[in-house]
């Protein structure tokens, strides 16, 4: 096992978590589209109150378990529950009102303002007895707020760049205002500035307000920076789980993607920093 030493001036992941928060679990989850299982009796307990990424190489099955915590995926057996009850259980609106997902590449209709769009969150808090009030409002705009997009209210979503568009909808999913945060891949297509951009953005969602997170991620680095929990899986399957220094080895980055690699620390954050061999770079096979 690999065992790192923050620098100085990192971060302690461990510091500031609440002890208690929403109880997100899958119990023996078997998911499926048609006749292709993707994931298979799987157990899983979402550490509340913190920041967790989910790992693996493509067609693991990552987004497809995201979807199913979120109630976008029916399982063909087991449960998602929250809080002890099965999400399938609970209405719509409650649970909209404590679990929120950002799925990849959200399209926005042509011409809708951020704003609008951001207002789009509350809609989980409206009823026809309730309708928009001051704490929406004040919603909204600690929303905007909280992503750096106060100036650009007015802004088409579609006129925007890709990292403030993808701010645009993490805006929405903070008005929601919902415990747990689902994100598929929020950094996919961003360049490396807007992606630690959103990255920072949602630590903060985390570290101010206590949020459970939980997001799929390509970048291993990226997971080991600002992830408390990491998930790795292969082929429908947890592999393993736990810190970032337990989970993120070499031997656990070669069974898992097929690669070799040499993991070090990362001067900046003091957690595992993995540095990929590949054919051309890989002088023990040369020699």
């Amino acid at each position: 096992m690999t065992t790192t030493t923050p620098a100085a001036d990192a971060p302690v992941q461990d510091a500031g978590h609440p002890s208690d928060g929403p109880d997100l679990r899958a119990e023996g989850l078997r998911l499926a589209y048609d006749d292709r299982v993707v994931v298979r009796d799987l157990d899983l307990v979402v550490p509340p109150g913190r920041v967790t990424a989910i790992v693996g190489a493509n067609a693991c099955g990552k987004s497809t378990l995201l979807r199913a915590l979120a109630r976008l995926l029916t399982p063909r057996a087991g449960a998602v529950r929250l809080d002890g009850r099965a999400v399938h259980a609970i209405p719509t609106r409650d649970l909209a009102q404590r679990l929120g997902i950002l799925p990849q590449g959200p399209v926005a209709p042509e011409g809708l303002t951020v704003v609008d769009l951001v207002t789009r969150g509350r809609s989980p808090h409206q009823t026809w007895w309730r309708q928009w009030s001051k704490a929406d409002e004040q919603a909204v705009h600690g929303a905007l707020a909280a992503t750096g997009l106060t100036e650009l209210a007015g802004r088409a979503v579609d006129e925007l760049s890709g990292g403030q568009r993808q701010r645009a909808w993490i805006a929405m999913a903070v008005a929601q205002g919902t415990p747990v945060l689902l994100l598929d891949e929020p950094t996919t297509y961003l360049d490396l500035a807007h992606q630690i951009d959103v990255l920072d953005l949602v630590t903060d969602l985390n570290r101010r307000e206590g949020r459970t997170i939980v997001m799929v991620l390509h970048d291993l680095n990226h997971a080991c920076r600002y992830a408390d929990h990491v998930i790795a899986m292969k082929e429908g399957r947890i592999v393993t789980e736990g810190p970032p220094a337990e989970v993120v080895t070499a031997a656990t980055v070669e069974d898992i993607f097929g690669l070799r690699c040499h993991v070090t620390t990362d001067p900046v954050s003091g957690t595992p920093l993995v540095i990929p061999v590949g054919r051309h770079h890989d002088t023990a096979a040369a020699g």
